[in-house]
C-alpha cells in the first residue's frame, strides 16, 4: 500500500495526465498530433529504461520491436480485417516473442558486444522485411480508407489512437514503478551494479535479463501498431529507423536512467527541443547532430541525468523521486 503513496509516482502520473488531457479539452487536432508524439516517446523511453536503466544493458536496436509490432498489426488489419485492439495486442505479443528468442541468444553478451548485436539485429530485420512479399516488400503495407469506417471515420480513428496511447503512457509508468519496487527489480539492479556478484548472491541472471528484455519490448510493439495505423501505411525505412533508437537513449539518459520520472521528463524535454530544431531554419538539418552532442554532454557531465542529479544533490529527494 505504501508504494501507492509515493509522491514521485503521483507527480509523474499527473504530468502525463496534464499533457494528455490538454488536446482533449479543446478537441485540438494540432495539439493532439504534438502530444501524440510526446506520449509515444514516453512509452518508448520508459520501456527502454527497464532494460537500460534497471539492468544496465544498452540497446541501440530497440526500434526493432516497434517496427515488427507495427508490421504485424498492419498486416492483420489489412489482410484479415481484424480490429485495431486485437492488432495492437498482437503487435505487443509479436514483439515479446521476438525479445524472448533474442534474449536467450544475445543477452549472453555484455557491454559493447551486446550494443553492437542490437544494431545488427535491427538492420537484419529491416533487410528481411524489405524482401518479404507478404509484408509488401520495399513498398510496405497501406490501409484502404474503408478500414477507418469501422471506427467512425478517419478523424474519429485518430482520436481513438490518441486515447489508447494516452492510456499506454500511464500504464508504462505504473509498470516501471512496480518493477522497480519489486524483488524482480532488485535483481535487475543487482545485475546492473555487478552481474557476477549478482549470480553469486543467487540471482538467475539469464532469466532475469530475458524477462526484462521481454517487458521492455511489449509496449513499443503496441505503439508501433497505433502509429502506423494512424498514418495509414508502414514501410521498412520508417519502421526500423535506427536514429529513433538513439534519440530514445538520449531521452532516457537526459531525464535519468534507472528512475521512473526520468524517462518521462527526458521524453518531454527532448521532444520540445526537437520541435524547436525542426522548425528553426538554422538548426533543422542538424537535429541528429544536436542529439549526439547532447548524449556526449550527458555522459561527460551528468551521467545520472536530471533526476539523478537532483537525487544526488538533495538526498531527501531520493524517497520522493522514484
Amino acid at each position: 500500500m505504501k508504494n501507492w503513496l509515493n509522491p514521485g509516482l503521483w507527480f509523474t502520473l499527473l504530468l502525463i495526465a496534464l499533457l494528455g488531457i490538454w488536446p482533449i479539452l479543446g478537441q485540438n487536432a494540432a495539439a493532439r498530433e504534438v502530444i501524440f508524439t510526446v506520449l509515444l516517446s514516453v512509452v518508448f523511453a520508459s520501456s527502454l529504461n527497464i532494460l537500460l536503466g534497471y539492468t544496465g544493458y544498452v540497446s541501440f536496436g530497440h526500434i526493432v520491436f516497434y517496427g515488427l509490432g507495427g508490421y504485424i498489426g498492419m498486416f492483420l488489419i489489412e489482410r484479415y480485417n481484424v480490429s485495431l485492439w486485437i492488432a495492437t495486442l498482437a503487435g505487443g505479443a509479436a514483439a515479446a516473442l521476438l525479445a524472448f528468442l533474442l534474449g536467450k541468444a544475445i543477452l549472453r553478451l555484455r557491454g559493447a558486444y551486446f550494443a553492437l548485436a542490437t544494431i545488427g539485429i535491427n538492420e537484419a530485420m529491416r533487410a528481411f522485411v524489405n524482401n518479404f512479399a507478404p509484408f509488401g516488400g520495399p513498398t510496405g503495407i497501406e490501409l484502404k480508407f474503408q478500414v477507418y469506417k469501422a471506427y467512425g471515420g478517419a478523424a474519429q480513428a485518430l482520436w481513438l489512437t490518441y486515447y489508447t496511447i494516452f492510456a499506454l503512457a500511464i500504464l508504462v509508468v505504473l509498470v516501471s514503478f512496480f518493477i522497480k519496487q519489486s524483488k524482480f527489480g532488485l535483481s535487475l539492479m543487482a545485475i546492473r551494479e555487478d552481474e557476477d556478484t549478482a549470480e553469486v548472491m543467487g540471482v538467475v541472471t539469464p532469466n532475469a535479463k530475458t524477462w526484462a528484455y521481454v517487458l521492455s519490448a511489449i509496449l513499443p510493439g503496441m505503439v508501433g501498431v497505433l502509429f502506423f495505423f494512424k498514418n495509414g501505411n508502414v514501410e521498412p525505412g520508417d519502421a526500423f529507423r535506427l536514429h529513433f533508437s538513439i534519440e530514445n537513449l538520449v531521452m532516457v539518459m537526459l531525464g535519468g536512467q534507472g528512475t521512473v520520472l526520468g524517462p518521462v521528463l527526458g521524453a518531454v524535454g527532448y521532444q520540445r527541443l526537437r520541435g524547436f530544431l525542426l522548425t528553426n531554419p538554422v538548426f533543422k538539418n542538424i537535429q541528429l547532430s544536436v542529439a549526439g552532442a547532447l548524449l556526449l554532454l550527458i555522459v561527460l557531465f551528468i551521467p545520472a541525468g536530471a533526476v539523478g542529479w537532483l537525487r544526488n544533490r538533495l538526498p531527501r529527494l531520493r524517497k520522493v523521486l522514484p
